[in-house]
């Protein structure tokens, strides 16, 4: 059969291993993941906190996009998807270099052999070129910081978390990544984790919460009263961070193929499935439906079925979403309420529940689910399966439990490791008397440009030669809103 023209080899720039529709899909889902940090988190940060928050959130989202691309790039992709220099760890090298780049993609780099000299896991070679592959696992690696930052929102000073950035990407995620994604210890074991149900969101929750931890708590008047400033521009930052999933477990067979399909129509329906389950208990339990709960919903089914999108029934998807929609919001209504830990530690958007217990939820469930023709279309260690379909079923929820172990206990050790060496150096919470005031304390900037927010209009500001003759503003400075002297 003739190749069509649009697929024949054209050196050098198309070379015979090059497949342009995997390729294309490949950027496109990296491009759909980067939609989720920028602008969908920038946005929903900001519009999910309080007002006199809402540009440092989003400025903490931004720094951690960019910081995290120079970074990678620099020396972290190596460490996590590059030759073993331990069993959890990949040597650092920069991937800059036009002869890295230009070559054909390969997970791991480096190939186990069995003592007899057989293959211990078969290698993955994508039909399209490294640097493909550099870009799309730079947008897991930033949307994982930018994740962890809704726990320190608030509070957090902004030059401490300058520093934890690329210190966490170097000390904590490249381990993660390379033990279960880049030829570890775990990726040879047969631990899954399709799309970063450990590799970003246990870990990201584990380490959240013990930032939140070391950095302290919000001023007590923010714990108590801490409402959204804009819903409606929350909404709009979910629906570019639900869309975006599509890439996020789309792109993890680095192929257009049919495991990519069922990833994609299985990350929706968990999604929707767990968001009804949601706002079905808000109704229930407080006798009407929140508009954050059913973001918080659609959260946890996103992050219930990314270890396991491609890799489960779409049945099993239904019925992680019913788990993932129950479990998540048990921990966080009903759990969190009666745990002297969860109260004491600030968790300020409950990154813990939404990305840590449901996180490790989808890690487990899918030991339970994973169906073995499914497993055989990607997974590199053959005869995978989840428990219910016997063999070596049982075998498989153990590793993804012992993998779930790892993963927490490494985020808490490196995270805490990380904040106390910062804290030598730079506080890591702000002053009280920036946390007073907020954004313009913090950056000189603010949200809004609301008239009447207790300022006087000043004409030598906006290059006018009119002088305001006008009384003076009802409105008076209070908590950062409209605050009528009466």
């Amino acid at each position: 059969m003739a190749i069509a023209p649009a697929y024949e080899e054209h050196l050098p720039a198309s070379p015979s291993w090059l497949n342009k529709g995997d390729n294309a899909w490949q950027l496109t889902a990296a491009t759909l993941v980067g939609l989720q940090s920028m602008p969908g988190l920038v946005i929903l940060y900001a519009s999910i906190v309080k007002k006199k928050w809402a540009v440092n959130s989003a400025f903490m989202a931004l720094y951690a996009f960019a910081a995290v691309l120079i970074c990678w790039v620099l020396l972290c992709y190596r460490m996590a998807f590059g030759d073993k220099l331990l069993p959890f760890w990949g040597k650092g090298a920069p991937a800059l270099g036009q002869k890295f780049l230009i070559n054909q993609a390969k997970v791991p780099e480096t190939t186990h052999h069995f003592k007899n000299g057989t293959v211990e896991s078969k290698k993955s070679e994508p039909l399209f070129a490294m640097a493909s592959l550099v870009y799309f696992q730079f947008t897991f690696a930033a949307i994982t910081l930018i994740l962890l930052a809704g726990s320190v929102l608030g509070r957090m000073n902004i030059k401490a978390w300058m520093a934890f950035v690329p210190l966490w990407l170097v000390f904590s995620y490249t381990v993660g990544a390379f033990s279960l994604w880049g030829g570890g210890f775990l990726y040879h074991w047969g631990v899954i984790d399709y799309s970063g149900g450990y590799v970003i969101h246990l870990s990201s929750g584990v380490a959240g919460f013990t930032a939140a931890y070391w950095v302290g708590p919000r001023l007590k008047s923010d714990r108590e009263r801490f409402p959204p400033n804009n819903v409606l521009l929350m909404l709009a930052g979910a629906g570019l961070l639900w869309m975006g999933w599509s890439g996020f477990n789309g792109g993890a067979p680095y192929a257009a193929n049919i495991d990519a399909s069922i990833a994609v129509l299985n990350t929706n329906i968990c999604a929707a499935t767990s968001l009804l389950v949601w706002t079905s208990l808000d109704v229930i339990f407080f006798s009407k439906p929140s508009v954050i709960g059913a973001v918080q919903g659609m959260m946890t089914g996103l992050v219930c079925i990314t270890p396991g999108a491609g890799l489960v029934q779409s049945w099993a998807a239904i019925v992680m979403g019913i788990l993932s929609g129950s479990i998540p919001w048990m921990t966080m209504m009903i759990l969190h309420k009666k745990s002297s830990l969860l109260q004491k530690v600030d968790d300020a958007l409950g990154v813990f529940h939404t990305h840590a217990v449901a996180g490790l939820l989808g890690g487990l469930l899918t030991g339970l689910l994973a169906e073995p023709e499914l497993c055989s279309l990607i997974l590199p260690v053959s005869n995978s399966r989840g428990a219910f379909y016997g063999g070596s079923g049982g075998v498989q929820f153990l590793k993804q439990l012992v993998a779930a172990c790892f993963i927490t206990g490494w985020n808490l050790v490196s995270t805490t490791l990380i904040l106390l060496a910062i804290q030598f150096f730079i506080p890591l919470r702000m002053p009280d008397d920036q946390l007073e005031i907020g954004d313009d304390a913090v950056h000189g900037e603010e949200a809004y440009a609301l008239w009447g927010d207790g300022e006087k209009y000043d004409p030598t500001r906006h290059g006018s030669s009119i002088v305001d003759k006008t009384s003076p503003s009802p409105y008076v400075h209070g908590a950062r809103g409209l605050t009528i002297d009466l």
